[in-house]
């Protein structure tokens, strides 16, 4: 420990101190992290005690990730430590948040022997930041909602389509990572974009149906129908048909429902709900596409 304030030091006795190489100790006093107390006579920099201790500061900072801007603000007092330390926690915590995706993309790729144009897609995805997510299913929604009013019936379903989590999980699991790579091509599928913009413009112009169908019953006798194996053109199946709509339902009439439940049935729609969800780490929902498709086929065939 120095005691006399008033004794100097060359750039080499500081490395001898410190133990720090000469070559950094001269290339911080050149970047004026350093700067010198005095000359020698010879034209040597020379150091006091204060540019010991500031020294000290400053290596202690570097190996604590800062950069050579930011050490020279806290030593020049323009930011204090408790500045620093707040904003180097943040840094810290996107690199840990990094290297947690980083390492869920690889559990992915490993559980699904994935090629290495899977893992490079999986891996740039998994990076995006959410306002970058939260873009691209903006974008999908704003094509094709477009010119569409967001108060006409089933217009609604926009809103729903852009409800992604602000975050992925600090730890995404394999099967969320995995989520979100099949929702960013499910999204970017012209196909699906059709089929979904077909079904907000049928629904902001339709007029409320003369017989709306009630998926309750639906989701009863239709999906139990499914589960047991019964054909919906089979005289079981009329049976089952007769429980959801009433048995003197004109044909013009189950054939108009059944273009309306076909409508706004499709597997795909019904999967951009299931990934969201698990993105969201939301209970899983049993799928009910396939008994409104069974539905349809039932009421064409006793039509």
């Amino acid at each position: 420990m120095i005691d006399d304030h008033s004794e100097l030091f060359t750039i080499g006795q500081l490395a001898e101190r410190t133990g720090l190489p000469v070559r950094t100790i001269r290339f911080w006093s050149d970047s004026d992290i350093l700067p010198p107390t005095a000359r020698s006579a010879g034209g040597y920099r020379l150091y006091d005690t204060e540019a010991v201790a500031r020294l000290d500061l400053a290596r202690t900072l570097r190996e604590l990730g800062l950069g050579l801007d930011t050490v020279q603000k806290v030593l020049d007092g323009q930011l204090t430590l408790a500045d620093v330390a707040r904003a180097h926690v943040r840094a810290l915590d996107a690199e840990i948040r990094t290297l947690q995706l980083r390492r869920a993309v690889l559990r992915s790729v490993a559980a699904r022997k994935s090629t290495t144009e899977e893992m490079r897609l999986m891996h740039k995805l998994a990076q995006l930041s959410a306002r970058e997510r939260q873009r691209i299913i903006d974008e999908f929604v704003d094509r094709t909602f477009e010119g569409v009013d967001p108060d006409a019936p089933g217009a609604h379903i926009a809103h729903a389509m852009r409800q992604l989590p602000t975050e992925l999980p600090e730890d995404p699991t394999p099967e969320q990572v995995d989520a979100w790579v099949e929702l960013a091509e499910l999204v970017d599928d012209p196909d699906f974009q059709q089929r979904v913009r077909q079904m907000a413009v049928t629904g902001a112009r339709s007029e409320e149906p003369q017989r709306a169908v009630d998926p309750g019953p639906v989701m009863e006798h239709a999906g139990g129908a499914v589960t047991a194996g019964i054909t919906p053109d089979s005289a079981e199946g009329k049976e089952i048909l007769d429980r959801i709509v009433p048995a003197d339902t004109p044909a013009e009439e189950r054939l108009r429902m059944a273009d309306d439940v076909e409508t706004f049935t499709d597997r795909r729609v019904e999967r951009y709900w299931q990934l969201l969800g698990v993105i969201n780490n939301r209970p899983p929902f049993p799928p009910s596409v396939p008994a409104f498709e069974w539905l349809v086929a039932a009421l064409r065939a006793h039509a």
